[in-house]
């Protein structure tokens, strides 16, 4: 059985920086992409970023490229969020999430993904 578990998430205020981790255990996913993906207060869950386990290759949502860096390393079995320049429109709970799936073009979608972590909350404040 796979569990991913988020941690990192804090408040913060505009500007500043966040790094989120998601530790990963049950089995290796090497050849697994690796989500994140937010969902603030009555809104639908969204895709933030995601890399591919076995070469690191990223994707990343349009509003956080170039503010956010989504990397993992494979000795501790864990993938990391690193948010920079927050703005109060970031504030969610951000989750991470794993999935076999090959295609590029399924990568933005939650419902392609098979484990889901419990969350961590993000706080933005202006």
């Amino acid at each position: 059985q796979v569990q991913l578990v988020e941690s990192g998430g804090g408040l913060v205020q505009a500007g500043g920086s966040l790094r989120a981790s998601c530790a990963v255990s049950g089995r290796t996913l090497s050849t697994y992409t690796m989500g994140w993906f937010r969902q603030a207060p009555g809104k639908e869950r969204q895709f933030v970023a995601a890399i591919t386990w076995s070469s690191g290759y990223p994707y990343y949502e349009a509003s956080v490229k170039g503010r956010f860096t989504v990397s993992r390393d494979n000795a501790k079995n864990t993938v990391y969020l690193q948010m920079n320049s927050l703005k109060p429109e970031d504030t969610a709970v951000y989750y991470c999430a794993a999935t076999r799936l090959v295609s590029s073009s399924r990568v933005p979608f939650p419902h392609e993904y098979d484990y889901w972590g419990q969350g961590t909350q993000v706080t933005v404040s202006s």
